[in-house]
């Protein structure tokens, strides 16, 4: 009982629902990454290869060996590393695609945070701390005239 309790106390503070979402949002936007990586992407680059197509491209270290009846007596043996420049291309678009949307979310983040611009709601927070802020510089500059 003593678990379940631990469990609902967790997942009421909100650390799992924030996780939960974290993820959601995250195997959506791998399907964003897929398809422009696979179908935006890599086609102009392909075409730039002459047409090459990257899954492909492989190093075959062994033929597949067949008997006279056709049949595959030997499977081939190859490094498939036309998989792995397209794994690395999906990493690298996806590596820059999340840097532009953190650096975007943290430019508005940071204009939330100046409370000198009004343009732009300040979280009440931010504004106390602020507050509290120019009081304290204010109180400090008093004792300092005093003297």
């Amino acid at each position: 009982m003593k678990l379940f309790n631990e469990f609902k106390e967790f997942a009421v503070k909100g650390n799992m629902m924030d996780m939960a979402i974290g993820i959601i949002i995250g195997a959506a936007f791998n399907n964003v990454i897929d398809v422009l990586a696979k179908q935006v992407l890599l086609p102009p680059l392909s075409l730039l290869s002459d047409g090459m197509n990257f899954q492909q491209r492989k190093l075959i270290l062994r033929d597949a060996v067949s008997d006279t009846s056709g049949t595959i007596t030997t499977s081939e043996v190859a490094i498939a590393y036309g998989q792995l420049i397209e794994a690395f291309l999906d990493f690298l678009i996806i590596g820059f695609t999340v840097f532009i949307v953190v650096k975007f979310m943290n430019r508005l983040r940071n204009k939330a945070q100046d409370t000198k611009d009004e343009t732009v709601v300040t979280p009440k927070d931010i504004e106390l701390l602020s507050d509290l802020k120019r009081l304290m510089e204010e109180q400090n500059n008093l004792l300092k005239s005093s003297k």
